[in-house]
């Protein structure tokens, strides 16, 4: 007949106990050594490159005028404003121009 799970695992913490074993390793029984270093660094270092990378993300989108410009466009159609045809095509161009502009505004940096 088979034992339970709990039975089991109370065996396995009473075998751990009398053996005098830690419950985990942990970092200070380890000697330091450059190969755990560089993995250490260059999880840190990737970790921090992807935080840069979101960072960047967003004050990028934050400072595109495409979703500025559209939405000050809708609000003046909401209002009532610029809904002939001329003035749609207009108010287009204009937010296109303002995007190509600072697009290549914000690459030259």
């Amino acid at each position: 007949m088979g034992s339970t799970a709990q039975e089991e695992m109370r065996q396995f913490w009473d075998r751990n106990e009398r053996s005098g074993r830690p419950l985990s390793p942990h970092v200070t029984i380890y000697r330091w050594s450059l190969p755990m270093a560089m993995s250490i660094t260059h999880r840190a270092t990737g970790v921090a490159l992807s935080l840069g990378i979101w960072v960047l993300s967003q004050v990028s989108l934050l400072l595109s005028p495409v979703p500025s410009g559209i939405s000050v466009l809708s609000q003046a159609w909401d209002l009532g404003k610029g809904l002939k045809l001329p003035q749609v095509t207009q108010s287009g161009v204009l937010v296109l121009a303002l995007t190509l502009l600072s697009s290549a505004a914000l690459a030259l940096l």
